[in-house]
């Protein structure tokens, strides 16, 4: 399981895009959503451990992070949290100036006025291919994420906002953090490169992503921050001699994802109406 330390700071130009959502216009409806001027109400998460909050703290995974070292700068220790402080979705907050950590969906006390500012639905070890994660055991993956958000925290939210989704979410912003795991965990450790080439396994990464995108879309999701691939040759898991792949390898892999990853969220941006985006790099 990677550690990750926020001391990354091509991770901090997700804040140099929040301009571009500040001017942003926002319908006007009778949804009763906090009327506080803010541009951005909410924040719903989606992905891997770079962006859990602590979903896998409540169910049977070998992919924990509840334990020291993770969260010796984080208030009250270890939280579930792949890193050592806050990570990119509570930076993102504090700057959006959110009242409180968006809460993992799995915690219990995710409900009720507890959901109105966002929930997170990431979970560490996920993967936008569906059976990439089960290699460290039981995970979420990025569809039953989804499925959760439509079938669980959707109706909870629109009981208590008293409207529609589709009215009280193009207020909020939706973070999708997932993919270096397929490559990882998939491509490379399960040697998947034997029956797939690079290029055609990128091309089914991206066009399953394009799925997950729309659906949120669909579902009322106008404001989006994706998070481009890391470097994955600079892993921490490569210190597991002969378990993945070269670090040249790794890193080329990221780079096709990344490129390809800025071509989708351009023709989406062209083919749905009011899709905004921001692209971490």
């Amino acid at each position: 399981m990677k550690y990750h330390s926020l001391k990354q700071p091509s991770k901090q130009v997700v804040f140099l895009y929040l301009s571009l959502f500040a001017c942003l216009p926002i319908s006007i409806s009778i949804c009763n959503f906090a009327e506080d001027g803010a541009a951005t109400k909410g924040m719903f998460v989606f992905g891997s451990s770079l962006v859990d909050n602590g979903n896998n703290n409540f169910f049977e995974s070998r992919a924990k992070a509840d334990y020291l070292p993770y969260g010796i700068d984080f208030p009250n220790g270890p939280s579930g949290r792949f890193t050592n402080g806050k990570n990119v979705v509570d930076l993102l907050g504090d700057q959006l100036k959110l009242p409180s950590f968006i809460p993992p969906s799995k915690y219990p006390s995710t409900k009720g006025s507890k959901i109105l500012h966002g929930v997170n639905h990431a979970s560490g070890s996920s993967s936008i291919l569906d059976d990439t994660g089960s290699i460290v055991g039981n995970v979420i993956n990025l569809s039953q994420q989804v499925r959760d958000f439509e079938e669980e925290t959707l109706p909870e939210l629109e009981a208590e906002l008293g409207c529609k989704s589709s009215e009280s979410l193009p207020s909020c912003l939706f973070v999708v953090g997932v993919g270096g795991n397929d490559y990882m965990f998939n491509y490379f450790a399960r040697k998947s490169y034997l029956q797939f080439g690079l290029e055609a396994f990128t091309r089914s990464l991206i066009a399953s992503l394009a799925q997950k995108l729309q659906k949120l879309y669909s579902l009322g999701g106008r404001k989006f921050v994706v998070m481009s691939i890391n470097p994955l040759g600079y892993s921490p898991a490569l210190n597991r001699p002969n378990f993945i792949g070269s670090p040249q390898a790794l890193s080329q892999a990221a780079q096709m994802y990344n490129v390809r990853l800025k071509i989708l969220l351009d023709a989406l941006k062209r083919s749905m109406p009011d899709f905004n985006f921001a692209l971490v790099i």
